[in-house]
């Protein structure tokens, strides 16, 4: 692998730490400014959904001024500049601000490292080399678990995000000089955002990009840590630990998913399984309530496991674009997966609001962000049952 590729690599991890950091910080978060469980719930949902919306912008500049320029500036003044608004924070609004700035700073790497790899390989290597870069940036997620709690409770949150700056700031610097931009298509070439939207094969499989990540993202990244406590009385020890459990799962999932299209001769049926997998998980947490700590645990660690079909997905909808609107399609099924996983990390802040209340069980308002999710996955897949499979 490419050294630009290897260092888009490490941005991606600061990215995937960012998205999960929440749920381990938020006792303390809670007690030093007052934020609560749907202060957190907005503060993740609106980092997810500012990431989305720079998708578009990030595609017209992946296809028009390049990866280097695009990832370095966006990781140095959103990534850096967003981690020290974090560490000032006095009230959850600045904590709002800093998850939106830091939004926008990771909302490139990923898509650069994509764009490097869809102009440079060969179409069949996509979804193998997508889910390596997922699979080894996902040990930002992983370091967002029990390290992140345990640097936390040693030298405090404030002090943990000045550092996330520094590493911020150092790797932007490392993207500017060593990314190398593809050879850009020569020519004068036609085409739009929207002629990616009319392509009808994009219509089946975007409903599923939109809702596939959302049960593993939301419920690594924001729920975890609320849920064993209000309902199983974890510590933060514990739920350092569980974390990190559903964390390995992710990286060992997007592992696993990478080459079964090939080895298999399919893409469309190792994603379809693989969510149907997820949705069952979903409700089967939604129906246990407060049995068991460890049958929960394990629940959480399969929607971890099987809930990683983003890259190969991405190959999927890789292969029906045009070579010249790369940038922008890439982009495009980004925003429709981290768009949906914010108005889900949002949309379950609010269930959650609405189904606690005085007298109603500790495990009612998470039982019903279960079902959430679950209906949702069976909504991405009906129509994702008419796409075409493809390899190319």
């Amino acid at each position: 692998m490419r050294i630009d590729l290897i260092l888009l690599v490490v941005a991606y991890m600061l990215s995937q730490f960012y998205r999960a950091f929440l749920a381990v910080v938020s006792e303390a978060l809670e007690r030093d400014i007052g934020a609560t469980a749907q202060d957190l719930a907005l503060a993740s949902g609106l980092w997810f959904i500012t990431f989305a919306a720079m998708q578009i912008p990030i595609g017209w500049a992946l296809d028009r001024i390049g990866p280097r320029v695009t990832s370095a500036v966006l990781l140095m003044i959103g990534g850096a500049g967003g981690s020290v608004v974090f560490a000032m924070a006095g009230t959850p609004m600045h904590i709002n601000i800093a998850m939106m700035l830091i939004g926008i700073g990771c909302a490139p790497v990923l898509m650069a490292s994509y764009y490097i790899i869809a102009k440079t390989y060969s179409p069949r290597m996509f979804a193998t080399l997508a889910a390596v870069i997922v699979g080894v940036g996902s040990l930002g997620n992983l370091a967002s678990s029990l390290p992140m709690a345990m640097v936390s409770e040693a030298y405090g949150w404030r002090a943990a995000l000045i550092g996330l700056a520094v590493v911020s700031a150092l790797t932007a610097v490392g993207l500017w000089f060593v990314v190398q931009d593809p050879p850009r298509p020569k020519g004068k070439l036609q085409g739009s955002l929207m002629d990616l939207l009319r392509m009808p094969a994009m219509w089946l499989i975007l409903p599923l990009m939109g809702v596939q990540y959302a049960p593993a993202g939301g419920l690594r990244g924001l729920w975890i840590g609320p849920y064993f406590t209000d309902v199983f009385g974890a510590n933060g020890a514990s739920i350092g630990q569980v974390t990190l459990l559903m964390a390995v799962a992710m990286i060992v999932g997007s592992f696993a998913y990478g080459p079964l299209d090939r080895i298999l001769g399919t893409r469309k049926w190792v994603i379809f399984w693989g969510n149907v997998v997820v949705t069952g998980a979903c409700f089967a947490l939604y129906f246990i309530g407060s049995s068991g700590f460890w049958l929960a645990v394990s629940l959480f660690v399969l929607v971890g496991l099987m809930g990683t079909t983003y890259p190969i997905l991405m190959a999927h909808g890789r292969s029906f674009l045009p070579d010249h609107l790369v940038g922008r399609g890439v982009t495009l099924l980004n925003l429709f997966s981290v768009g949906g996983a914010g108005v889900f990390q949002v949309a379950t802040g609010r269930l959650f609001r609405v189904t606690s209340g005085e007298g109603v069980p500790v495990d009612v308002p998470y039982n019903a962000i279960f079902l959430l999710f679950g209906i949702a996955m069976i909504v991405g897949l009906i129509p994702y049952l008419f796409s075409r499979d493809s390899l190319d």
